[in-house]
């Protein structure tokens, strides 16, 4: 694809992943994974990315909805600089894979084991998460949609959007062109901060992807720790607490 004729049909989305959660902890507290709030240790994360982020003028603010994401959002969104930063909104769109549901007697260890494997067969036929979970194709899709209809808005050239480890690596594996088979390559650390420039087609809309070429300007910065000293686990094990 060749490149847009101006930068006037660049967007910039700042992709963050929520901060950090306790599922061991918290999901008997509140009955589902998808309602586990961040941790002291999340809060903390999400702010140093809002002081990170507070000088970039946000025209959108998203998130997938799910308290995790809204939380950490709304850290960023607290610490902008500008006198009206936008109003927080949610699209279920950019939820985390969906998972059987069932709950599979795992330890921390054997969860962030299970959870690496899945990903690393992500190409598979019919590869899900976890056995009768959401294909990985169908999360891509979905979560691909959301940000096509992001960039399908008018009037807008920086966006936040905050979402999950699984949809990250969905999201960043389509945005280079990788398919599904990028999706084990990409670490996402708790609270990181990806920067994508998407240049749109340019002129008349056509039909498909309104992307006409995509960078990724940066990968899982984490402001808490720039340059990841004593970060030697996965994220999959650091999210479980896997040797912590």
């Amino acid at each position: 694809m060749s490149l847009s004729s101006t930068a006037a049909d660049r967007r910039r989305i700042y992709l963050m992943r929520h901060g950090h959660v306790d599922y061991f902890r918290d999901i008997p507290k509140v009955g589902s994974a998808r309602l586990v709030p961040l941790t002291d240790r999340g809060r903390e994360q999400a702010m140093a990315a809002g002081e990170a982020l507070a000088e970039i003028p946000f025209d959108r603010a998203i998130c997938s909805g799910l308290p995790r994401t809204r939380q950490t959002a709304e850290f960023v969104m607290s610490a902008q600089s500008q006198p009206s930063p936008p109003k927080l909104l949610d699209d279920d769109r950019l939820e985390e894979i969906h998972g059987s549901g069932a709950r599979l007697p795992f330890s921390r260890k054997e969860a962030a084991a299970y959870m690496q494997k899945a990903f690393n067969n992500a190409t598979e036929e019919g590869a899900s998460m976890g056995e009768g979970g959401e294909p990985f194709t169908s999360a891509q899709s979905r979560a691909s949609r959301a940000l096509e209809s992001l960039l399908e808005e008018p009037d807008w050239t920086q966006a936040l959007v905050v979402a999950h480890e699984g949809i990250n690596r969905l999201l960043l594996s389509w945005i280079i062109g990788a398919g599904l088979s990028a999706t084990s390559a990409f670490e996402q650390d708790l609270a990181c901060i990806n920067v994508l420039d998407l240049d749109l087609v340019h002129g008349e809309a056509k039909a498909g992807t309104p992307i006409d070429h995509a960078r990724l300007r940066a990968v899982n910065v984490t402001p808490y720790n720039y340059i990841k000293a004593g970060m030697h686990q996965t994220t999959l094990e650091h999210i479980f607490g896997v040797g912590d």
